[in-house]
């Protein structure tokens, strides 16, 4: 009676129970792992108490895949670990073992398909990024192809671990920021540069109060021109975020000439050594040159490795840099310091250095 009653207590509302997915050694020795190790770059091996072991082999994959993909992922997991893998926040497939034979196999045959195994420890793991022209209504760039060119750079970060610590790249394509641009050791945030246009039939496609209450800084007020309702912005408080466009298709924020990329570095989500960090901007702006984006590659790649020959060990990228010094980072990275490094914001002077001693 009591399973009867269970099952029509069953609905399709929620999330199914995380359990009934682990891996069985996993589900046995829930809350008894005792250490972790890695074993080469992309292999780690988690030891219970009982003395049970799960390995794990983290393979690199783009964050779009194509069906051909999933279904070569899921057959490799089929032969090699009984059908269970997961996914990782920053777009890796880490496949689960417990028999530690089949670990050089099913690398072999990841590699063979075309994928890198890697991204564990010391080193740099899969970027995590947005939408991109490919989907988002409101991107100052695109996602997909700057990761693929920055990544395509800095691939041999990900196959070993030789870096002074591991290092998190994230890729906004606007500051909204749906990805992780504000906590991360690099980040490339797409910036718009314009304020939005006002096409003259906003009053017959928007609801102009909708549109007003959208902004954060209040940049758009209700206006009449030529006895027509409609909106003006002050482009002073703008800050080119799109939240108009989102309520309003009549306020186009996009503009080819004028959209570019940032560059910002030092953020982190890690409580170890030192408390978590905020990103701080590096690179105001770099041109959009698609499909391989070199300045911002370049721009990546030499933060990186000014960072991997100066850091010291266990040491992230803004700890180096609060270490060192911004007026250091600067000469350092040979980055331009210009008049969009000076922080304006009303409330800045709390997080100003208010006395006359600098890191040099």
């Amino acid at each position: 009676m009591e399973s009867v009653q269970a099952e029509q207590r069953k609905t399709d509302i929620g999330p199914p129970k995380y359990d009934q997915f682990l891996h069985p050694v996993i589900k046995k020795n829930y809350g008894k792992w005792k250490y972790h190790e890695i074993l080469k770059p992309g292999v780690l091996v988690h030891v219970s108490e009982t003395g049970e072991k799960i390995y794990t082999v983290r393979m690199g994959s783009p964050r779009l895949i194509n069906v051909d993909t999933i279904r070569m992922v899921c057959d490799l997991a089929d032969k090699y670990c009984d059908g269970y893998l997961r996914f990782t926040s920053r777009h890796n497939v880490e496949f689960l073992l417990a028999d530690q034979s089949k670990i050089d196999p099913l690398i072999n045959e990841i590699e063979a398909n075309g994928y890198p195994v890697g991204g564990t420890g010391k080193s740099i793991t899969n970027i995590v990024h947005t939408q991109g022209w490919v989907h988002c209504h409101t991107p100052a760039t695109d996602a997909s192809g700057i990761v693929k060119a920055v990544m395509d750079e800095l691939y041999d970060y990900f196959k070993t671990m030789k870096l002074p610590a591991k290092l998190r790249i994230a890729l906004a394509c606007c500051l909204n920021m749906c990805g992780a641009v504000h906590c991360s050791d690099i980040a490339i945030l797409g910036v718009h540069r314009r304020p939005p246009k006002i096409l003259p039939n906003l009053n017959k496609l928007c609801e102009i109060p909708t549109t007003v209450a959208a902004c954060p800084t209040g940049a758009i007020a209700p206006a009449v021109v030529n006895g027509v309702q409609t909106v003006e912005v002050n482009e002073e408080k703008c800050m080119f975020c799109g939240n108009c466009y989102t309520m309003c298709p009549a306020m186009p924020l996009a503009n080819s000439l004028n959209d570019g990329v940032s560059i910002w570095v030092g953020g982190k989500v890690s409580n170890a050594r030192h408390v978590p960090m905020f990103s701080k901007l590096a690179i105001p702006y770099l041109p959009n040159n698609p499909p391989r984006w070199p300045e911002v590659v370049n721009a990546v790649k030499n933060i990186v490795e000014v960072y991997a020959k100066d850091a010291k060990k266990y040491e992230r990228v803004g700890e180096w840099i609060e270490r060192i010094g911004w007026p250091r980072f600067f000469s350092m990275t040979g980055i331009e310091f210009t008049k969009y490094h000076i922080d304006d914001y009303r409330f800045a002077a709390t997080t100003f250095n208010t006395s006359t001693h600098f890191t040099l």
